[in-house]
């Protein structure tokens, strides 16, 4: 049964509000301002809206000027939900919301709180501001001059048919939004060489390229470059597929999740069954770290894993050995 929280209700409201913050901590890093918050919601019984359902659920909203209410606790414990409980609270508030004026209704949920925001979505809520937060000293860190070194990359196909890689090239260039700017070279050892004037310079760029190519011609792939001077990436694909993804600096441009920091990590195996590089000679070259400078420079690392594989820099592209 849904009614309004009365003064003789508030140990009941103290004991609700304190198991939804002993369930939903604030962030670590904020003040502890509890006792200012349970002061606040004691002098709102009576004057805002705090419901209750029996002893087991807790709502309390408020209008915020002419057209919008703020829904501030949501609570049900655990042994009752699943049994409408929020969605008869909820109700209620955006009764009693709706009699003072009230056209919208916001609140606010941890990004964490998987379950609480899909059911809010399914009753009709949709994301409008989305706070973010981030240690001062990973942001000074990542905020940080980057090197300005250069950019560059090229594409490599497994094949000694140049003439099969230069029809596909150009016609894959339209789809890219390219019609001139690309060069072929070789074959040379096995490969034939792909410069691309905006794949120079746009990452995305060359590894699109080479999955279209990969795709196109069933062939293996190799887009290696470097990126502003101090990220080494390398792309392998197998008939369009990517079968290995490498990055020198895994959480260059931010941090990832710790499964994504491993699979940026070369595979030795795939790189050898591949392109026939040793398997011992990658995991000794084709390193990652946290930081550029726990590695050697770009330009002698990305030439490095080029040797590897069976290709050498040649000033800003690249051409089989």
């Amino acid at each position: 049964m849904i009614r309004e929280a009365t003064a003789d209700d508030l140990p009941l409201v103290r004991q609700l509000w304190r198991a939804f913050g002993d369930e939903i901590p604030d962030a670590e890093w904020r003040e502890d301002d509890a006792e200012e918050d349970l002061r606040k919601l004691e002098e709102a019984v009576g004057r805002e809206i705090v419901l209750l359902a029996d002893d087991v659920g807790l709502a309390v909203a408020e209008k915020r000027g002419e057209r919008l209410g703020f829904l501030d606790i949501l609570y049900v414990r655990p042994e009752a939900r699943r049994t409408g409980v929020a969605e008869a609270l909820t109700r209620e508030v955006v009764a009693r919301l709706r009699a003072r004026g009230a056209e919208m209704l916001e609140l606010e949920v941890l990004a964490s709180n998987e379950g609480a925001r899909a059911a809010y979505e399914r009753w009709g809520f949709a994301p409008v501001e989305v706070t973010l937060a981030a240690p001062l000293d990973v942001l000074e860190q990542r905020l940080g001059d980057r090197p300005a070194g250069p950019t560059f990359g090229s594409i490599h196909v497994q094949t000694d048919d140049a003439g099969a890689v230069e029809r596909a090239v150009q016609k894959a260039l339209p789809r890219l939004g390219r019609t001139a700017g690309t060069a072929v070279g070789g074959p040379r050892n096995g490969w034939v060489s792909v410069h691309d004037e905006l794949c120079d310079r746009d990452p995305k760029m060359l590894q699109r390229l080479g999955r279209e190519l990969s795709y196109a011609l069933a062939a293996v792939v190799l887009a290696i470059g470097v990126e502003e001077g101090a990220l080494v990436r390398y792309t392998l694909y197998d008939r369009g597929g990517a079968v290995d993804e490498y990055a020198s600096v895994p959480e260059y441009y931010g941090e990832l999740p710790p499964g994504d920091v491993v699979a940026l990590g070369a595979n030795p195996t795939v790189v050898a069954r591949l392109t026939g590089a040793e398997p011992v000679r990658v995991r000794a070259v084709a390193r990652s770290a946290r930081t550029p400078a726990e590695l050697p420079p770009a330009t002698e690392l990305v030439e490095a894993i080029a040797d590897v594989m069976g290709v050498a820099e040649a000033g800003h592209g690249w051409v089989a050995s």
